[in-house]
């Protein structure tokens, strides 16, 4: 008697089905497939967004427009801008007739004064009507040469030129001799924030590599792995719960990286930056990719409810039906 065929009740040896592995390896392999489509639809709404941020410049410029009126990013732009024209004012000149001995509390009274003086006619600049194209101008620029750079081979740093804000500065005091003369010495490209350095730029060029590849391979696979899971799937509406709560707990687990990967960024960053503006440009950039993730959470939390009171519920509401009719 063969050990793996079954006995009857009679006495009988019954053979055993061949499809019943099948059947198990089947199951097997939609769960899986469901596992990884899960798991790889977060991470495709996280490769389109990186690859949209580093490659589309109108894209960026939109995402940090509103940034332009945000106070914390005003201010951090009026501190950068002032200590850049701060760094190429002198005062020797004028304090040659003063003696020696008191030069050090007339530089500092005096520098004082300018400072006041250049932090007030920057911030007329940042704060009026015509800032947002300004701002504007210098994020395409700067992107520009970011995309430049990822493209391109070298070490070459990105900067963020403010100096379209000190011709406008500039401009305004055209008027003014004092203030003309007191700027005049800034150079073209004297006041810049480095975005990238350049022992950084080989790094992120390969991240930027595998960016491009993922946002063009991770959708696809994602969406066929949800559908030859649920193809393979023997019982449908159950899979279909279980994908659309897998979804969602990726998505969930993203959300929770980003925040987390936030809060470790913003304390890493030098006391000389304003933890308030790289906060409003860390949530400009990631907004995007925020609204993506809680999309995916609610429709994966959505399909998994319809799925679970699908059939049965549906059977309910007739019964009910037929029998709030009159005469049934």
């Amino acid at each position: 008697m063969s050990a793996s065929a079954p006995v009857s009740a009679g006495g009988r040896m019954t053979p055993r089905s061949p499809h019943g592995p099948r059947r198990r390896v089947r199951a097997l392999a939609g769960g899986v497939l469901l596992l990884v489509g899960a798991l790889l639809l977060p991470l495709s709404l996280a490769a389109i967004w990186a690859r949209a941020e580093l490659t589309e410049t109108d894209g960026y410029v939109a995402a940090v427009a509103p940034l332009a009126g945000n106070a914390a990013v005003q201010e951090a732009v009026i501190g950068d801008v002032t200590a850049g024209v701060m760094a190429h004012v002198r005062l020797d000149g004028l304090l040659k007739a003063v003696p020696r001995a008191e030069r050090p509390a007339v530089r500092r009274h005096f520098t004082r004064g300018i400072r006041q003086f250049v932090e007030k006619q920057v911030r007329q600049v940042v704060t009026g009507r015509g800032f947002r194209t300004v701002w504007n101008g210098v994020h395409r620029t700067a992107h520009r040469r970011l995309d430049g750079r990822l493209a391109a081979s070298g070490r070459s740093p990105v900067t963020l030129d403010l100096t379209p804000v000190v011709e406008r500065v500039k401009r305004q005091l055209s008027h003014n001799g004092m203030g003309l003369d007191l700027l005049r010495r800034v150079p073209r490209a004297g006041v810049e924030i480095v975005l990238l350095k350049a022992p950084d730029v080989p790094r992120i060029r390969a991240v930027y590599e595998v960016v491009r590849t993922g946002a063009l391979l991770l959708p696809p696979a994602a969406a066929g792995c949800l559908t030859g899971g649920l193809l393979l799937a023997r019982r449908r509406r159950r899979a279909l719960i279980w994908a659309g709560l897998g979804c969602a707990l990726a998505a969930g687990l993203l959300a929770a990286a980003l925040a987390l990967v936030r809060s470790r960024t913003l304390d890493a960053l030098p006391a000389m930056v304003s933890r308030p503006a790289a906060g409003a440009y860390a949530d400009a950039l990631t907004g995007p990719l925020r609204t993506g993730v809680w999309l995916v959470i609610g429709a994966g939390t959505l399909t998994a409810a319809l799925a679970a009171a699908g059939p049965p519920a549906f059977r309910a509401l007739r019964a009910r039906r037929s029998a709030a009719r009159p005469g049934s």
